[in-house]
């Protein structure tokens, strides 16, 4: 075997040996045809092909990486005819070409001489984006868009991905997310790049299916990135409207994720705290009081919005309870605000010592009842008023729940007993003895009719929480599980209390005595079953205690810690179960026979008594091993020390039968008292180690939970008082079944109001965390990229300055490759790799490739039942994911284009010029027809008209440009920065959509987002004059000027529009029916039909019907000319065509219509005002 294993290593030096010795022909003829062998291979895992650099290519990288401008442009001008001698795509050891090389040097003028040359820019833009040069970063997005063809693969997507830096899916906006740059970011989104959000974890789309049985890992990687894309948060603060929202609920999702794919559990989670620190960086920025209240009380869902100056509903910092964003709540800013509202009602309490201070407590305690009588009967006066106020609430709950412990405390002492027993009269005596005769069955003492009626009103308030927030809401708080414990334990402890005097009755009245001592009960009697729920009960009762110390400092911090460890004792016990029960099972299995015997003996009595006298130690131990309930409980009692050895001599035991149960018996000793016990300890531990590292974050969050259960409005009064009708709840229902309900207009103006307020909020507080890391960026001290720029830039200069003293006649040295440069070790260590002709490969497998020329034989058999199963799989689904996919279909560009944002730039301008002049009728008609086209054909009267009728359109296409380009205006000096669009659907949908994820909480309104279904369609109407009877129809004018080739869904996240594929039109004839101001009808689309407008449409020649529409010319300028100063509507009614009579042209040319999002705040029902877009259906392929 060993001399087997050294031929070998002979056989391989030898190969080496001869390829070494081959001549430079010979050894491109052996590597050019085992890169056609790889080429023609079907493995998935290949070999980067390397071939062996000639001398002019040497020359050629190593002057490129040098920066040496003139040689590299002498070197192409030389060789562009012999490609064969100097190939300007040749790659170094590391697969740079001499454009990545320009890149990292930050050399733009040879990175322009090299594009100018020619050369393959393959994924140089990655490049870029990764080193941050922002000028290379413009310049190769200019040269994709002048030279990629539409419907063919970008310039990074074509390279080959075995010797591919990036993976497939990484994209230029991924990648300038992943570094989080915030300049080139908004260059990509300014130009329309969209970026796709991934499908969700549980999709079941063909393209889901297909990438997770191709590459699972791939496809997890994949999500990845883009989810690590969309936490960036420069990529937040560009395209979210609310980046507050859209961060909580990136967390979420992310924590979401981080359960379900647990192998990347890491990763996740530390995406989920980057978008906690962003939403907690924004609160830094914070500088007033009002900026800080109109951040945290903003909630869109709210009928009634908050107004600064009113009871605030911290609607905002709700959420952020909800989400889980402890950072975000335990922020001093944060803090500050709710200490103030906390103690409102109560000044200089903070400042008192802390004998003041509870003695202040103390009376407020003391007077709850007075305060909650008044309140009952006037809420409004002053008291009334003082009772509503947090502090003052939770005094007064905290005395009325330690009023109930007291009641539960005398319960249990038997209280009543005691007092008359204590009074020493006679009477009361054998009052006492009478009741202790006919304790089964008695009906409550005061005491416990006390505690029935607090039992009740707690319960009521139980009732009220879980409607008012919901099942989720209730239960996703532990210590609400905690109450509903409690509460069983208690109507259990009514419930058998009514039983056993119910049964105790029946007894009664059938004539038997159903008073008897306790110790003649039933083992399960009722009363004896009441007493443990009521036991319990209480038990739980007092252990609420605990989370009043929340509030306390000191004691708020340790019970964070104890409610931590709780878990990390269940998680115990669930091993500690497993060993308790298979030690019993072992050891009940030996001894039960002779644990038998000790029963028998101790039973030998008549009548089965048992012989406590003679018997003691046979009537004790025989419980021990009787069963395998009784053994469990020996071995859990054995672990505190309570069971000896002796209780294994039993009656006849065996010599061997009692060594294998002691053996048995000290193994379990073993693992549960030395291994259990001391991991249990460790784990307590390791998570009071990890609280109190974060013990003030853990402190302050349970802190504000339990402050803002006292913010909220209602449950004034605590119990027993919320049990009794007060004026109030009738006055309130009165309110409810006879107010106003048209309050919408009222609403809708308060909405939109607050929603002003917070997006200028969250403008400047975005604006102010922009500039910070920028100005962070900048003041970062010199670093190893600012070093090899200045070497660059000096070798560069080097260069020039010789070849300027060679111009001009100087003698001037020659420069070899050999030469001493003044660049650093890196690039020495890159310059000797290229000059040895480094390859990295493995040079064995790829020399027995070329000499076997052996194919590995295909496995047709592995192939065909693959085939079988993806048809099994695809058969099988029931669920039609793709169709899910097919609904949101629409274009997606990575880059986008510069046109998209100087379109949107030149429309605004107009649409302004339009608007400033409209009052003074000094519209210039050719800005009309700029605006649009279609007009060239009317007069100029005509075109003011239309603008005037168009007005309420313009404005409102106006306003809503406005507001997405002041959001990120302040940012940048010479583009203008579009908001991104709004959440449509769910993750669920499986659809590239905006920037947003899927979260369990819907993202927008009703009154901000669309439905599913539901969209806008905006195009101008076709034009159509008729003259002397022919008809002159004209192409319908999209919103988007270029023809856009169908692909992948997205939304453009600079005006937040749809982008669906070309679509087009069948030409037909409509007669619009105009009104100046009047509200435009949504269209409403099903999803068959929002998936039919997807698909092209045939033009085919057909007959004009009478329900299709046209801008009549003749009927707006006779409109115009009778115009006074409120323009009267003008009604043109449909025009009938025959077809015989009207001979007809074909169809225009498809344009691409632009599907946007509704600019109304509210939800598309037909309420839309002011609007003049052309909507309707779609039938035929006609708007």
């Amino acid at each position: 075997m060993k001399r087997r294993k050294k031929d070998s290593k002979v056989r391989v030096r030898f190969n080496i040996t001869n390829v070494t010795g081959m001549n430079r022909g010979s050894r491109e003829e052996l590597l050019g045809s085992s890169q056609e062998a790889l080429r023609n291979s079907h493995n998935d895992l290949r070999q980067v092909y390397e071939r062996p650099l000639t001398k002019e290519e040497k020359t050629f990288l190593l002057h490129a990486d040098r920066g040496d401008y003139v040689t590299v442009k002498r070197l192409i001008e030389q060789f562009t005819p012999q490609p064969d001698i100097l190939d300007i795509n040749c790659v170094d050891p590391l697969n740079r070409s001499a454009l990545i090389a320009a890149i990292e040097n930050e050399n733009i003028e040879l990175i322009k001489l090299l594009l100018t040359s020619g050369i393959k820019v393959k994924d140089a833009l990655l490049h870029a984006i990764k080193e941050e040069y922002v000028e290379a970063v413009e310049l190769l997005l200019q040269w994709e868009e002048d030279n990629h063809v539409p419907g063919e693969p970008y310039s990074w997507e074509s390279v080959d991905p075995s010797s591919a830096t990036f993976t497939p899916d990484i994209t230029p906006l991924i990648l300038a997310a992943h570094r989080n740059h915030y300049e080139i970011l908004k260059i990509l989104l300014d130009r329309g790049a969209t970026l796709p959000v991934p499908h969700d974890v549980k999709c079941g789309c063909d393209e889901c299916v297909k990438s997770s049985n191709e590459d699972s890992l791939r496809h997890s990687q994949a999500r990845i990135n883009a989810y690590r894309a969309l936490s960036s948060p420069s990529l937040i603060a560009l395209s979210s409207a609310d980046p507050l929202l859209t961060a909580f609920q990136l967390s979420w999702e992310l924590g979401r994720l981080s359960r379900m794919e647990t192998e990347f559990r890491v990763e996740y989670k530390a995406l989920r705290q980057q978008c906690q620190e962003f939403a907690t960086s924004l609160l830094d920025h914070t500088r007033t009081s009002k900026e800080l209240e109109i951040m945290l009380n903003y909630n869109p869902w709210d009928v009634d919005c908050w107004e600064p100056g009113e009871r605030q509903t911290l609607g905002r910092l709700k959420l952020a309870i909800k989400y889980k964003q402890k950072m975000f709540v335990a922020h001093p800013n944060v803090q500050q605000l709710l200490g103030a509202i906390w103690y409102e009602g109560l000044p200089g309490f903070k400042r008192k010592n802390i004998v003041g201070q509870c003695i202040q407590v103390a009376k407020l305690g003391v007077m709850f009842p007075v305060y909650c009588t008044i309140y009952m009967l006037a809420p409004n006066s002053e008291y009334g008023r003082f009772m509503k106020k947090p502090f003052v609430k939770f005094i007064c709950h905290s005395s009325s729940y330690m009023l109930f412990l007291t009641l539960l405390s005398l319960a249990s002492q038997r209280a009543d007993y005691l007092v008359l027993e204590w009074s020493g009269i006679t009477w009361l005596q054998e009052l006492v003895d009478h009741w202790k005769e006919r304790e089964r069955g008695s009906l409550p003492s005061i005491i416990e009719f006390s505690v029935i009626i607090y039992i009740a009103s707690l319960i009521w308030a139980e009732i009220r929480s879980l409607w008012t927030g919901g099942i989720t809401e209730y239960i996703s708080d532990l210590w609400n599980i905690v109450d509903f414990i409690t509460n069983v334990f208690y109507i259990a402890w009514i419930s058998l209390r009514f039983s056993s005097w119910y049964i105790v009755q029946r007894d009664n009245n059938n004539g038997m005595d159903p008073w008897y001592a306790r110790e003649q009960w039933d083992s399960y009697d009722p009363m004896l079953l009441s007493e443990g729920a009521f036991a319990a009960g209480m038990i739980f009762s007092f252990l609420k205690l605990v989370h009043i110390f929340s509030i306390n400092p000191y004691l708020g911090p340790l019970q964070v810690s104890l409610g931590r460890m709780i878990l990390d004792i269940l998680k115990f016990f669930f091993v500690y179960m497993l060993v308790l029960f298979a030690f019993g099972c072992g050891l009940n299995q030996l001894m039960w026979y002779y644990a038998e015997l000790e029963k028998n003996k101790c039973y030998h009595l008549p009548n089965g008594i048992p012989d406590f006298d003679n018997q003691e130690r046979a009537c004790t131990i025989w419980r021990r091993y009787a069963n395998l309930f009784e053994t469990s409980q020996s071995l859990f009692w054995a672990s505190f020390g309570l069971v000896d050895l002796t209780t294994f001599e039993l009656t006849g035991i065996k010599s061997f039968t009692r060594f294998w149960a002691l053996l048995t018996f000290g193994s379990y000793s073993v693992i549960n008292i030395i291994v259990l016990l001391n991991m249990l300890i460790a784990m307590m531990s390791n998570s009071y180690q990890i609280i109190s590292e974060r013990s003030d974050t853990e402190w302050k969050f349970a802190r504000s939970n339990l402050w803002m259960s006292y913010f909220e409005d209602g449950d004034t009064v605590p119990p027993p008082f919320n049990i009794i009708p007060t004026p109030k709840h009738f006055m309130c229902w009165m309110k409810r079944c006879f107010s106003n309900r048209d309050r919408g207009s009222i609403i809708n103006k308060s909405r939109e109001k607050a929603r002003q307020e917070h997006e200028a909020v969250m403008r400047v507080l975005v604006r102010r965390y922009v500039t910070a890391e920028q100005r962070a960026r900048d003041e970062v001290g010199v670093t190893e990229d600012d070093v090899m720029e200045i070497r660059q830039d000096i070798s560069t200069l080097r260069y020039e300055l010789i070849d300027i003293l060679h111009n001009n006649g100087m003698k001037t040295p020659r420069v070899s490759m050999q030469d001493a440069t003044v660049a650093g070790k890196k690039g020495k260590v890159m310059e000797r790799r290229i000059l040895k002709d480094f390859h990295i490969g493995i040079v064995e497998g790829i020399i027995k490739d070329v000499i076997s020329k052996e194919n590995k034989p295909k496995d047709v058999f592995s192939q065909i039942a693959k085939a079988i199963v993806r048809r099994g799989s695809t058969d099988s689904k029931k669920r039609d994911w793709n169709a899910l996919v097919r609904t949101n279909t629409a274009r997606k560009d990575p880059i986008g284009t510069t046109a998209e944002a100087e379109t949107r730039r030149s429309r605004q301008s107009l649409r302004a010029h339009i608007l400033e002049n409209m009052a003074s009728r000094t519209i210039d008609p050719q800005k009309l027809l700029e605006y649009n086209p279609h007009l060239a054909a009317v007069s100029p009267c005509t075109r003011v008209a239309y603008a005037k009728f168009m007005r309420s359109k313009i404005k409102s296409d106006f306003n809503e440009r406005e507001k997405q380009g002041r959001r990120l205006s302040e940012f940048s000096l010479e583009d203008e920065v579009f908001e991104a669009p709004k959440k449509r659907e769910s993750c669920r949908r499986c659809s590239t959509r905006s920037f947003r994820s899927r979260t369990p909480i819907p993202e927008t309104s009703d009154d901000e987002g669309l439905d599913e279904n539901e969209i806008q369609v905006e195009a101008d109407v076709e034009d159509k004059v008729s003259e002397g009877g022919s008809e002159q129809t004209r192409p319908l004018k999209s919103s988007s000027q270029e023809p856009s080739e169908p692909s992948t869904p997205a939304f453009d996240p600079a005006d937040g529009s749809r982008l669906p594929p070309p679509a087009e039109f069948q030409s037909t004839d409509h007669v619009i029916t105009i009104e100046p101001d009047t509200p435009t009808k949504t269209l409403c689309m099903t999803e068959e039909e929002d998936t039919n407008l997807q698909k092209p449409i045939t033009p085919t020649p057909s007959v004009h019907s009478q329900s299709e529409q046209i801008l009549s010319a003749s009927s707006l300028e006779a409109q115009y000319k009778t115009m006074t100063t409120e323009p009267p509507s003008v009604v043109v009614t449909p025009e009938v065509s025959e077809p015989a009579k009207s001979p007809r042209k074909p169809p225009p040319a498809p344009r691409s219509a632009r599907v946007t999002p509704a600019p109304s705040p509210t939800p598309s029902y037909g309420r839309d005002r002011g609007k003049s877009t052309v909507t309707g259906k779609i039938v035929s392929g006609w708007l």
